[in-house]
């Protein structure tokens, strides 16, 4: 392994740092204990969701509250979703082992299964700028590319037993990143050959959600032991800085906003936390309480357009967090 840069930060000089002080909104979603996550925005501004334990996509509007559910097959699990190319609302079929389609205008839906049966979880999406979807498969251990106009999909299998393949991000050349949250490693795979190549992070490190930075840089969150990370590339150097809650902090759901600033949430403590840092200080400047406490955060996207946080948590929230 190349050598590696860890630059510890004690807690309260972190703590001391962070002075910006983020406002966040929550809407309560009507339908209770359902785990509504992985919100995408729509060019109208509505924000879509899935309901995970209670098998549905839904969308609010944020300016009048009002909420719509698209009803999906019992036991579907859905896990995430993205808004497509096409304005459609493609989401992850987590228990059916599908890729679903649904059209929301219609509300008609589209299924795209799996080519290989032991691919039976797919896990996130992201889109690429040619309209392909590229995911996780977590149990299964799977990377996948799914085309939507010929409904293709090529999977690539991950070898060793237990990588649980988790966040993924295209970088600037729609190359695919991913956490492997099952053991210290990056993944990464060329989309012309679909090539695997791995990269060792540090011992125990737990990779749970990633984000590309201005410069290319990898940016992940470490799960395991409470700190944000970046991987470069070129040098294969990695970076770390302690989060502000510490080891404990758990951190989980993580973006990149428009000025290259990372935001994550600490879903250790109670409430999360949504912390912000910046790449060219190297400091954590924003730390803000999720009001309903959050439970847990697990996934969190920036919308450029309002420059908007947003996010669902398993206290039966979506939030908003305008960055400032």
């Amino acid at each position: 392994m190349k050598r590696i840069a860890l630059l510890s930060i004690f807690f309260a000089a972190i703590a001391a740092s962070a002075q910006t002080t983020v406002g966040i909104r929550e809407w309560t979603v009507p339908w209770e204990d359902t785990r509504p996550r992985d919100p995408a925005v729509d060019r109208d501004g509505n924000v879509w969701f899935v309901g995970q334990t209670g098998h549905y996509i839904a969308k609010v509007d944020p300016a009048s509250g009002k909420f719509q559910r698209f009803e999906l097959d019992e036991g579907t699990g859905p896990h995430n979703l993205i808004v497509g190319a096409d304005g459609a609302i493609w989401f992850a079929g987590n228990r059916k082992g599908y890729i679903g389609r649904l059209d929301p205008k219609s509300g008609a839906i589209r299924k795209f299964p799996m080519p290989d049966s032991a691919a039976g979880d797919p896990h996130t999406l992201v889109l690429a700028s040619n309209g392909d979807i590229w995911f996780t498969v977590q149990s299964g251990s799977f990377v996948g590319r799914l085309a939507p106009k010929s409904g293709a999909v090529r999977l690539v299998k991950v070898p060793t037993a237990g990588s649980r393949p988790y966040g993924i991000i295209l970088d600037a050349t729609g190359r695919p990143w991913f956490n492997e949250f099952g053991r210290n490693f990056l993944g990464t795979i060329d989309p012309n050959t679909m090539k695997l190549e791995e990269h060792p992070l540090p011992e125990g490190a737990r990779g749970r959600r990633i984000a590309l930075g201005r410069d290319g840089a990898i940016w992940y969150v470490d799960y395991a032991r409470g700190r944000l990370a970046r991987f470069d590339p070129k040098t294969r150097k990695v970076e770390e800085w302690l989060t502000p809650g510490g080891k404990g902090s758990l951190p989980y759901a993580m973006s990149v906003d428009d000025r290259g600033r990372m935001w994550l949430v600490e879903s250790g403590p109670q409430p999360n936390r949504l912390v912000g840092f910046d790449p060219a200080s190297k400091e954590f400047f924003a730390i803000g309480n999720v009001p309903s406490g959050g439970s847990t955060v697990r996934h969190m996207v920036f919308d450029a357009k309002r420059r908007e946080l947003w996010f669902g948590t398993d206290a039966n929230t979506i939030g908003r967090a305008r960055v400032p």
